[in-house]
C-alpha cells in the first residue's frame, strides 16, 4: 500500500471516541483514533513494510506512527533510526509498543544497556521497557545477564521519574515470570521495594503489584506444561 491509502484508510477508522480515550492517556495531535482492532486489520494487509513504516513515522500522526510499528522490520533497523524515534515519543503506549516491535532486533541489547541508564523519563522508559520485551521474548539468556537490572530496581526505583518507574516495575514482572530462581530473586525485590507509586493521570489505570502478578503468570506457566 501507498502512504496516502494508508493515511486516507487511517482517517475513515478514526472515531472522536478514542479520539478522546487516546488523548485522556496522554496522546498528542494529530491523531485520528484508530482502533487497536483495525490497526491490526491494517497490519495484516500490509504485513512487513519497512520502507512504508518509516514514511508513517515522518507524518507524526500518532495512529501512523503506532501502524508503524506493526509493520517495521526489526531486522533493518539501524541505531540512529532507534535513537532518532524514541527522541521523538513522549506518549507511553506508543515507547511500548515501538519496543515490542524492536525487541527481537540484533542491535537491541547494546541500545537497551544505553537506555535504562538515562535521566530522560521517556529514553529511560524505552529501556526498561525493551528489557521486559527482552525478558519475556529472548529466552537464549542467562540469568546473570538479569542480575544487574534486579538490583538498579532495588536501589532506585522509587528515586525515578513516573513513565520510567513504571516500565522498570513491568521489567520486574518479566524478569521474575521467566524461571524459578529469578521468580524467587524478582519476588524478594519487590518485597524489599513495597508499593510503586505511578500516576496514570485521568484514567483507571492501576500499577500491579508485581508479587502477585509474577506468582499468578508462574502458575499459569506451569498448568501449560502439564497440559
Amino acid at each position: 500500500m501507498l502512504l496516502e491509502e494508508v493515511m486516507r484508510q487511517l482517517e475513515e477508522y478514526g472515531t472522536e471516541q478514542n479520539r478522546k480515550t487516546y488523548k485522556n492517556h496522554g496522546a498528542k495531535e494529530p491523531l485520528f483514533g484508530v482502533s487497536f482492532a483495525n490497526l491490526k486489520l491494517l497490519k495484516k494487509k500490509i504485513k512487513k513494510d519497512h520502507d512504508l513504516a518509516i514514511s508513517l513515522w515522518k507524518t507524526k500522526n500518532m495512529d501512523a506512527m503506532t501502524l508503524a510499528t506493526m509493520i517495521v522490520d526489526p531486522k533493518k533497523v539501524t541505531t540512529e533510526q532507534l535513537n532518532k524515534w524514541i527522541q521523538e515519543v513522549d506518549y507511553y503506549c506508543l515507547m511500548d509498543v515501538l519496543m515490542t516491535a524492536i525487541c527481537t532486533s540484533p542491535i537491541v541489547i547494546e541500545r537497551m544497556e544505553e537506555w535504562t541508564k538515562s535521566d530522560d523519563e521517556w529514553i529511560g522508559r524505552a529501556g526498561w521497557s525493551l528489557l521486559a520485551n527482552i525478558a519475556i521474548k529472548n529466552k537464549t539468556l542467562h540469568d546473570e545477564f538479569f542480575t544487574p537490572y534486579l538490583e538498579e530496581i532495588k536501589a532506585n526505583i522509587h528515586n525515578e521519574k513516573n513513565r520510567k518507574k513504571e516500565a522498570m516495575n513491568s521489567a520486574l514482572i518479566a524478569i521474575g515470570i521467566r524461571n524459578e530462581d529469578l521468580e524467587r530473586k524478582a519476588i524478594e525485590i519487590a518485597r524489599e521495594i513495597g508499593k510503586v507509586q505511578v500516576d496514570h493521570g485521568a484514567t483507571s489505570c492501576k500499577t500491579p503489584d508485581a508479587e502477585p502478578y509474577i506468582q499468578k503468570a508462574r502458575e499459569r506457566a506451569k498448568k501449560k506444561k502439564v497440559k
